[in-house]
Parts: structure tokens; C-alpha cells; sequence
């Protein structure tokens, strides 16, 4: 048989250097590892290697007592664990079904600004396509991007949620906008994904704020900067700019469309109203006006179908579409359009003029040419994408190769007029990137150095030289042609706030969206408990039974099995504040009133009459016992008085076997967890005691008194939770304590309740919040919020039990809250 070896470094014990010294806790370790072991935030106390109890600990290892026993030892030391008639452990329930995994949640959830990020205001001037509503919007600190407090920001429309909202229930903020990106499909994810990321690595592309939700029309926004001087603001349409002029503006669109090709991002399209101008004179894209250009060409789509079904000659009214909104979609993406509306099959156009980099080109080049040639171009490209357009949708595609020569022929006319025999080589060069063929197309770099050209004519080209990249859609991703456009679960319109003309204003535009599936309906059912007279102060469970007890001096016991009245306790001459239900070989419920006695219940006993009653010391300046805890297995039970004092009361005769003295008021709560009792008290406070020999281990919250009395306790592995009179939450992971409280409740909190990464909460403002708390690595706790349950009464006692939540409330009901029944 081997000897007996140290828990932490696994050396066999013997009397000169591994020296096996006792812990409060029984188990032992070798004074060596125990100097090294991380010490607690809480003085004189250490964490037992071998069970994690929470232990008194001595300045220095050589005062614990050696373990002669193990120094002696000729077998190994087993102690034999205590018979126990504790029912096996059922498998936890969850109280909601996920919503979303927690790897997704990780993910995303930096993303998600606070609720209270964006702010409408009605006195705030409009800019751009900032609006709400028709409403002003600013931006306050958003919660990834350092930025002014103050910003103009452009909104799209990501999705919708809708959630059941019956029986009180009511979704957070958070969870809310986590649902509606758990629905999106994986294409749409990744897409947004990439648009998030992007604003945050190129300064050419709109910084990104991230995503909020409002609660008003339940939508989820992706949130962008945007900047009060566009593009249109600086030069106008029609307005005559000199050749240097166009030149720097032209290096500005190339290097922004470069940086976004860099990125492995392709518009598919671009408009005037898709470029910002910043407080430097650069250039940049703005993301949200890009998708919401994509959106307003498949409206001109639609429309032109729907007019060249009834009428022979749609062009009149395509034209007044794209007059709108002034753009220019190259001619495979109008094929890719139509084709994805699904009017005709175009798969031969649709495989041969692939959407890549070179049709940002095409768009490119029409932007420039409206600033050098004016208004003859846009007229000639309306004419030419509107007749384009109609050939498609006819299923002439033979005859669109003949308009675009006709086309290319006019604007090469155009460019004589504006241009003399020096510029031929631009000239050229533009009418490139207006080729029908994709792959014939220049590459942005071709037509940066063009523009640069005019200005100046390096002796050297320190740009060095760039490959042709390939013209292809697989290459890169085109926003146009992803799903957050054309999801099949939404269909976005697109709406003109103001009343838009057709000369070129700034546009105010707001994104509508039909509903992504949201929480199934009917999900959370609730049942009424009826049968007190008085206020509901506690709830146990046990023995397949549900224990509550009243101001009306009874407690009653009803079957989980139907949620039926079993029996009625009576016995207390005073308000029963709290009660507990014991494991034993005859299963116990122990309660305790506001005079000061202690009933212990027997349950199966037909009689139903308490086996035993206990009275403290009655004393007028006391109001009796606020709180009682016990151990399943254990010697002890415990009670939490209004004489400041917790006193063990032994389990064999009842007699009080210890009185732990601390606090400096009424003791109101207690919990008990890994070999630690916790007390919680009026006096703000939260003291730890050993179990084994019910010394003091440490005292929290004795320093601060900002959130006030504790009212509930709640204990789990290595969490605590404590509840305060403020409606803040303080939490303890690891014996670290949460970097601030976390505000809850707008008033008092009664009752809290944790169970596995569920944590329940409810007080004075007759609401339950519901959280998730998920522990990772080393003592780091992150809390969700995932909703809250409304109800018509103070909420006064919290239990939870195999996915149902019992709720206990002022108005003498009992609510019980399952999902799916």
C-alpha cells in the first residue's frame, strides 16, 4: 500500500520536509505547498487544496498542527463518508431553453452599444441620412469605438424581433438583440461580421459604432459615423470643376475604393450620396448608404418589371427611379438583380459578367464623369441602364450588347467636347472602366495614377507595381449580392422622410423590414398558487413537496407533482419569516417566526404535528428569527436573528451549539455553500463562517454602506450574491468581488435566488429580473440580462426547481413559472 501523499505536489509525507499540517477543513497538505498556495483577498485564510473550503489560516504553516496520524500511517487514510438518505441530484434544468450558445454570445456581444447609446431629438438639425423617426440622432459614448460624445450616425436596419411578452414576461435589451443575430442566417453573420470589422481597420470606411436595438419599433440598427459634409455638399452634380479639381477628387474615390478592395469588400454599386468628405478633405465610404443604394435599385427593379408587364414602353418610369436616386449599377449587377428577383433566367449573362472589383470600377467612373461632363452623361446613363434594364427583363439580352456600343459612342462624344487632344489617355481610360466585360476593365490603381497625372508628373513611380488582381466574385465579397440584402426572411423597403425632389438633396432615409422569427409564442405558461391569508415570506423544496410559508402564521405544502394543496402547518403564534426543508432519514422543515421560535416539522408524519418547538430568549428590543439554513447531512441548522447574532443549533437534541457574534444589526439572511455559512445583515455586511468549527473567516461590505442593508443572500459553487436595499446586486466570484454592483432593480430587492448560471431576483418593484451568469477562467464573471417578469405585487420570496421559478409575492399568491408547460 503506498503512503499517504500530499494533495499538491504528491510527495509521500514524512516528518522533516514534507510535513503533513492539518487545515480547519480535516484534510492536509505539506507546510512547503501550503506557504506557495494563492492567499485569498480576505486576511488569515486560505482555500484547502484538497476540498476548496475557505479556511482560517495562521500568519505562518508551522502553527497548524501536524498530522501525527498520517505520520504514523501503515495504511492509507480514507475517512468513511457518514451514511446520507439524500436523494440523488437530478439533472438541472434550464428555466428558458438557450437562446443562443455561449460561444456566439462571446462573439457578439461587444458589439451590442447600450440601450441608452442613441437619442432622439427633435430640436437636433437634420444631416444627412441621420434620422429616426424623422427625428435627429446623436450618439453618446458608444461602447467599442472612442469617439466625441456627440456624433451624427447613420442607421440600417439589420432585422426585427418579436418575443412573447405574455404572462409578464418581457425579453432584455440585450437578449433581444442577441435573438435577432442568433436568427440571421450564416452568410448574413458573416457579412455584418466583416462590415463591423472593417470600420474598425480603415479609416477610409465609416467608422463603426456597433449595433443597437430599439425598443421602440423592436429593430437592431447597424450603427455607423456619419459625417456632416458629404460629398454632394463640397463640388454639387452639375457643377462645372476645373481639371485639378476632379483630379484630387478622383485620387480620393480611388484610394477609398482601394482600401475597401483591401479588405476583401466590393460595393457592387456606388451612388454621390455613398462618400463623406472628413474635416481633412479625405474621402470615405459610408456602409449603411451603400446597402440602403442596393435596396433602392431593387425597387427600381421591381417597378420597371411591374410597369414593362402592363405597358410596352417601361421606360418612363424606371428613369424617374434611377433620376432618384443617382446611380449607376454596372450591367452585371443588374443581371445579377433581376436574376435574384427571380423575373428570368439569366444564368448564361449571369455566369459570363460576374460582380467583382472591376464593377466598382464601372460605378467609379460614372461618379467622376457626372462631375466632369455634368448633366448630358447622367441623361445619356439613365436612358442606356433604363433600356439595359427592359431587355433583361424581356429576355432580349442579344440586343443589349448593340445599346451599350450606342451608349460608350455618346459618352465618348461628350468627353471630345470636354476635353482636348492632351487628356486622350484618360479619355481612353474611362471609357475602359465603362466596358461591358468586367474583365477587360483597369484596376483602381491604373485610374488613381491617371488622376494623379494631371497634377503632377513624377520622374519615378513610388507606388511600385501591383499584379492585376482577378475579376471575380469569388475573390471578394459584394455587399450588394449578400444576405443582409437580400436575406429571405426580410424584405427591406426603403422610405423617403421629407419629401424628397428629384434634384440631388441630401437623402433622409429610413429602413423598414418585415419580422426575423422570434421567441415561440405560448412559451412561458404561469399558475397560481392560492391559500394564504398573509404576505408569502419563504419557499423551500423537498421531498416532492413545495413549502411556503406566510405572515399568516402557517405554512403550506403543496405537491410539485400537480401543483395541488397537500397540507397546512400550524403551530406559530407569530409571523413565520423563514423556513428550510433538511434530507435526513426522516425529512425535516424547519421554521422560524418573528417571536422567536423554532418549529421542526417531521414530513410524512400523518399527524403533522411539529416534532419539536424551540423559543430563543425573548427580549423586547428583538423582533425573533429573520432567516434559518441548513445542510442536508449535517449536525446543524442555522438561524439569523434580530439580536445580530447567527447561532448552530444542533441537529441530535436542538440546543444551541454555538453563537456567532459580528454584526452590528438585525441578521436577516443566510446561505450556505462549500463548507461556508454566509450571513447577511441590516448593517450592510456580509460575514463568512466556518462550518466545521464556526470561527469567522472573513467580513465583506463592512468598508462600504453605498448599497445598504442586505436583504438576500444567494450561494452557488464559488459564487455569491448578495442583494441589497438600493436594488443592486454585489457579486463575489472566487472570493473576488465584481468591479462594481449591478443595478437590478429601482428599489428594494427582497429576494434572490441562484441555481447552475440562472440567477432570479424580485423586490419591491414587482418584478422579477432574470440573469445568466457565466463563469470563466480565474475569478472573471460576466452577467446577461435576459429579462424580466412583471407582476401585480411586491415580490417577497424566489425559489427554483427543475426549469420552474416560484415566486412568492406580498398579495398572499404563489406564481409558478415553467416553459412549454
Amino acid at each position: 500500500m503506498e503512503p499517504p501523499e500530499c494533495p499538491v505536489c504528491l510527495q509521500p509525507f514524512d516528518g522533516e520536509v514534507t510535513i503533513p499540517r492539518v487545515l480547519a477543513c480535516g484534510h492536509s497538505a505539506c507546510d512547503s505547498c501550503l506557504t506557495h498556495l494563492p492567499k485569498p483577498p480576505f486576511t488569515r485564510t486560505i482555500r484547502c487544496p484538497a476540498c476548496t473550503q475557505l479556511v482560517t489560516y495562521p500568519e505562518h504553516p508551522s502553527a497548524l498542527p501536524k498530522n501525527i496520524d498520517l505520520l504514523r500511517i501503515s495504511s492509507s487514510l480514507n475517512p468513511k463518508p457518514k451514511p446520507s438518505s439524500i436523494s440523488p441530484t437530478l439533472p438541472l434544468l434550464d428555466f428558458i431553453p438557450n437562446l443562443w450558445s455561449h460561444e456566439f454570445f462571446n462573439n457578439w456581444k461587444d458589439w451590442i452599444t447600450p440601450h441608452d447609446t442613441i437619442s432622439t431629438d427633435e430640436s437636433t438639425p437634420v444631416i444627412g441620412s441621420s434620422l429616426v423617426y424623422g427625428k435627429g440622432v446623436n450618439l453618446k459614448v458608444p461602447a467599442r469605438c472612442s469617439m466625441k460624445c456627440r456624433m451624427n450616425v447613420s442607421l440600417l436596419k439589420v432585422g426585427s424581433f418579436t418575443g412573447n411578452d405574455e404572462n409578464g414576461f418581457r425579453y432584455s435589451y440585450l437578449a433581444k438583440a442577441m435573438w435577432v443575430l442568433f436568427k440571421l442566417g450564416d452568410g448574413a453573420l458573416a457579412e455584418l461580421e466583416l462590415v463591423l470589422r472593417s470600420g474598425l481597420m480603415d479609416r477610409r470606411v465609416c467608422g463603426v459604432c456597433g449595433l443597437w436595438y430599439n425598443e421602440e419599433d423592436g429593430s437592431l440598427y447597424l450603427v455607423c459615423e456619419r459625417k456632416r459634409t458629404s460629398l454632394l455638399n463640397v463640388v454639387g452634380l452639375y457643377t462645372e470643376v476645373d481639371l485639378s479639381s476632379f483630379a484630387m477628387m478622383g485620387m480620393e474615390l480611388c484610394e477609398t475604393v482601394s482600401r475597401l478592395h483591401d479588405v476583401e469588400l466590393v460595393t457592387g454599386c456606388v451612388s454621390l450620396s455613398c462618400f463623406g468628405v472628413d474635416h481633412f478633405g479625405h474621402v470615405f465610404l459610408d456602409v449603411n448608404e451603400v446597402l440602403m443604394i442596393g435596396e433602392r435599385v431593387r425597387e427600381m427593379i421591381r417597378e420597371s418589371v411591374s410597369f414593362a408587364q402592363n405597358n410596352s414602353d417601361g421606360k418612363t418610369i424606371a428613369s424617374n427611379v434611377i433620376s432618384e436616386i443617382h446611380v449607376f449599377p454596372s450591367p452585371e449587377l443588374l443581371i445579377q438583380f433581376v436574376q435574384k428577383e427571380g423575373v428570368v433566367d439569366l444564368e448564361f449573362q449571369r455566369s459570363t459578367f460576374s460582380v467583382g472589383y472591376s464593377s466598382d470600377l464601372w460605378s467609379l467612373a460614372c461618379v467622376l464623369l457626372c462631375f466632369l461632363v455634368g448633366k448630358p452623361f447622367v441623361e445619356e446613363t439613365h436612358d442606356f441602364l433604363c433600356s439595359y434594364l427592359l431587355k433583361l427583363v424581356n429576355v432580349r439580352a442579344c440586343d443589349c450588347e448593340g445599346l451599350h456600343v450606342a451608349w460608350l459612342e455618346k459618352v465618348s462624344s461628350l468627353l471630345d467636347k470636354r476635353l482636348d487632344s492632351k487628356y486622350v489617355s484618360m479619355k481612353e481610360l474611362l471609357c475602359k472602366c465603362l466596358s461591358l466585360d468586367p474583365g477587360t476593365r483597369p484596376i483602381v490603381n491604373d485610374m488613381w495614377k491617371c488622376m494623379r497625372e494631371l497634377i503632377i508628373s513624377p520622374n519615378c513611380d513610388v507606388t511600385g507595381s501591383i499584379e492585376r488582381e482577378t475579376i471575380s466574385g469569388s475573390a471578394c465579397h459584394c455587399l450588394l449580392l449578400g444576405d443582409l440584402l437580400w436575406s429571405s426572411s426580410k424584405t427591406n423597403k426603403v422610405e423617403d422622410k421629407g419629401g424628397m425632389s428629384n434634384d440631388l438633396k441630401d437623402e433622409v432615409l429610413v429602413v423598414k423590414g418585415d419580422v426575423i422569427e422570434g421567441v415561440c409564442k405560448n412559451s412561458l405558461t404561469c399558475t397560481d398558487l392560492k391559500g394564504h391569508l398573509d404576505c408569502i415570506s419563504g419557499l423551500a423544496i423537498g421531498g416532492g413537496f413545495l413549502f411556503s410559508s406566510s405572515f399568516d402564521k402557517t405554512i403550506n405544502v403543496w405537491s410539485l407533482e400537480g401543483l395541488n394543496h397537500v397540507h397546512t402547518l400550524k403551530g406559530h403564534e407569530h409571523k413565520v419569516m423563514a423556513l428550510v426543508f433538511v434530507e435526513r432519514e426522516v425529512p425535516l422543515c424547519i421554521s422560524g417566526d418573528n417571536g422567536g421560535d423554532i418549529f421542526i416539522w417531521a414530513i410524512g408524519d400523518e399527524k403533522l404535528k411539529p416534532i419539536k418547538r424551540l423559543s430563543e430568549e425573548k427580549d423586547w428590543r428583538y423582533s425573533g428569527i429573520h432567516a434559518v439554513a441548513a445542510v442536508s447531512g449535517s449536525d446543524f441548522f442555522y438561524t439569523g436573528s434580530g439580536d445580530k447574532l447567527v447561532k448552530a443549533w444542533s441537529m441530535h437534541d436542538y440546543s444551541v451549539s454555538c453563537t456567532m457574534n459580528g454584526h452590528k444589526s438585525v441578521v436577516c439572511t443566510l446561505a450556505v455553500c462549500n463548507g461556508v455559512l454566509y450571513s447577511g445583515s441590516w448593517d450592510g455586511s456580509v460575514r463568512l463562517w466556518c462550518l466545521s468549527d464556526h470561527s469567522s473567516l472573513a467580513v465583506l461590505g463592512e468598508d462600504t454602506s453605498t448599497c445598504g442593508s442586505v436583504l438576500s443572500l444567494a450561494a452557488h459553487a464559488h459564487t455569491l450574491v448578495a442583494a441589497h436595499e438600493n436594488g443592486r446586486i454585489k457579486i463575489w466570484n472566487k472570493d473576488v468581488p465584481l468591479k462594481s454592483p449591478i443595478s437590478a432593480h429601482s428599489s428594494s430587492i427582497f429576494s434572490i435566488y441562484m441555481e447552475g448560471e440562472w440567477l432570479f431576483s424580485g423586490g419591491w418593484d414587482k418584478t422579477v429580473v432574470v440573469q445568466k451568469l457565466s463563469c470563466g477562467d480565474e475569478s472573471q464573471v460576466d452577467v446577461t440580462k435576459i429579462g424580466t417578469i412583471g407582476g401585480d405585487s411586491v415580490v417577497t420570496a424566489l425559489h427554483y426547481w427543475q426549469g420552474r421559478l416560484f415566486v412568492g409575492h406580498a398579495d398572499r399568491t404563489i406564481k409558478v413559472y415553467s416553459y412549454g408547460g
